[in-house]
């Protein structure tokens, strides 16, 4: 479909230029192969000090990947990882955690837009283990939700004790993780409450690459092997770590965050249609009926109908007010 494409996804967003800038200025020279150079070991050190953490940390090439071996590596083939059902690893992986995982299975929970608590997990953890069934082993939890909700850090920690009071290990998917941390959430608490979190650079801005954040020690044993299995071991290693020294060397990443942030905002105020859900993040849900729908795509404006019906508007580091403005004045033509 031709049009516009700006409020699909933050996935459809260019490249930020400090990202590219980092490319640029890292292309210079022999370095050491699959991770063992200065530039990586730069941006894993630039990720620690944002999460505070004392961490191994790795980089990959798409969320679905860190987030399957991620769980891979917390989870035993006959498991089950507890997710809400929108999550992505529920809805758009393809069975990846399960491929990865070579069986992993997915507890999948319902929560009001994207978000879980702890009664929803009640259930689960209260399951006796039985041999044909695959027990609850694993929170997976999103921060920013699939709805572009935010969890607190205290509601993570809430979110989180039962988990911990069980012994399972907890993972979160943080593709629009920057998101969440403009809009508040504190990223210091994160090792507070996850053994292994994926740190999203894509939606961020970064060319396609994602940091794997190996908080519990126990975990580390090998990883590497386990991202060569998976090809996600990558010899020139180097550019998959530079976006996130461009992105988080003077705070690019959290004014790109905050910016997507405000858009969706803006968008949420100028809307004529009912918002489906609270715009905490870089995400607008509202509710159109198909006719409405298809009246905005021949318009030229092309966005998703999301899983609850609602249709979702994505604002990205690349948005523009005038951008928002445009859509709105049309969103108003189409209504």
């Amino acid at each position: 479909m031709s049009g516009r494409y700006d409020f699909a996804s933050d996935n459809v967003a260019p490249a930020a230029p400090e990202a590219l800038a980092a490319l640029t200025r890292f292309n210079d020279g022999f370095a050491p192969a699959y991770g063992a150079d200065p530039v990586s070991a730069r941006a894993a050190d630039l990720v620690r000090s944002f999460l505070d953490a004392d961490a191994e940390v790795r980089f990959v090439a798409s969320g679905t990947a860190a987030n399957a071996i991620a769980l891979s590596a917390i989870c035993r083939s006959f498991d089950a990882v507890m997710a809400h059902e929108h999550a992505h690893i529920c809805t758009d992986e393809t069975g990846a955690p399960g491929l990865f995982g070579h069986g992993v299975g997915l507890i999948a929970l319902p929560g009001a837009s994207g978000k879980l608590t702890p009664e929803a997990l009640a259930g689960p953890l209260s399951q006796p283990p039985f041999a044909h069934r695959q027990a609850a082993a694993a929170l997976s939890v999103t921060n920013a939700t699939e709805y572009g909700t935010v969890y607190s850090a205290e509601e993570l920690a809430a979110l989180a004790a039962p988990v911990r009071a069980s012994g399972l290990p907890i993972h979160l998917d943080g593709a629009r993780l920057a998101n969440a941390v403009a809009a508040g959430f504190d990223p210091r608490r994160l090792k507070d409450v996850c053994d292994i979190a994926v740190f999203g650079g894509t939606k961020a801005g970064a060319t396609p690459s994602e940091a794997i954040v190996i908080f519990d020690p126990r975990l580390r044993d090998r990883f590497d092997a386990r991202l060569k299995q998976a090809g996600q071991l990558p010899s020139k290693a180097r550019f998959y770590a530079a976006p996130f020294i461009g992105l988080l060397e003077d705070g690019a990443i959290l004014r790109h965050a905050a910016h997507a942030n405000a858009m969706a905002r803006r968008l949420a105020e100028a809307t004529p249609f009912p918002v489906r859900h609270p715009v905490e993040a870089n995400a607008v849900f509202v509710d159109m009926d198909e006719e409405t729908l298809a009246r905005l795509h021949a318009a030229g404006w092309f966005v998703y109908r999301f899983l609850d019906g609602s249709v979702r508007f994505m604002c990205s580091w690349a948005t523009t007010p005038e951008a928002v403005d445009e859509l709105a004045e049309t969103l108003r033509a189409v209504a």
